[in-house]
């Protein structure tokens, strides 16, 4: 759906885009990404930004806004960097527990190499009776960000090594149902290979109920 322009009749001026900055700013306590000004109702898209304005590192240096510099680099990149590597340990961590209290702690593989140069690994390596599988974990923050995680995992998994064994790319966003993961793999044009299977976590745990634990020595 196209955003409903607000602000002055001929188009976004300078004074629309620091009213709506300023308004985000409110609500959040700091400026917006490219991503949300495409979500937010009082600014223009991002593209419309980047062609009349020269993008939003630049627009935020001629508004003379607080933090005005590229949320890729300094403290902001540095806080968004802590907060995806502390969300990445938790995650990981609940579905290692979830895979030892099935599977047993003997048979579940953290961080397991494929091969000796420490590069082809993957996130878990389950043994079990009918079948061993890896896991690859991931959190898209939005159905847009799946599809670029998903197609960087596909293309890391795409050597006959990784593929010795099925891998389930594990989607931890329960925003994003099983359905909606269909829906979008359907549409792809480069399609899962064949061991590999995408899944959230009550699929997964479909998957995992289906299979026979090793037994314990």
């Amino acid at each position: 759906m196209r955003k409903q322009r607000t602000g002055k009749q001929k188009g976004w001026s300078f004074e629309d885009l620091k009213s709506g900055f300023e308004q985000f700013y409110k609500l959040h306590k700091r400026y917006p990404t490219s991503r949300e000004t495409d979500n937010f109702e009082f600014l223009p898209t991002s593209r419309s930004i980047q062609r009349r304005f020269g993008g939003l590192v630049e627009t935020r240096k001629v508004l003379n806004l607080k933090s005005s510099s590229d949320f890729r680099t300094g403290e902001y990149s540095s806080q968004r960097a802590k907060k995806i590597n502390e969300r990445a340990h938790k995650l990981e961590k609940e579905v290692y527990d979830y895979l030892i209290n099935i599977f047993g702690i003997e048979f579940v593989h953290r961080e397991f190499f494929f091969t000796d140069d420490r590069r082809t690994r993957t996130d878990f390596f389950i043994y079990c009776k009918n079948g061993d599988f890896s896991v690859d974990v991931f959190y898209p923050s939005d159905k847009h960000n799946f599809i670029g995680c998903l197609n960087s995992k596909m293309h890391t998994y795409a050597s006959e090594t990784m593929l010795q064994y099925p891998v389930i790319f594990l989607q931890m966003n329960n925003d994003i149902n099983q359905e909606e993961i269909e829906n979008i793999l359907k549409r792809k044009k480069n399609k899962l290979l064949k061991y590999q299977s995408v899944m959230n976590l009550k699929e997964f745990k479909k998957f995992c109920s289906q299979k026979t634990p090793l037994e314990k020595t």
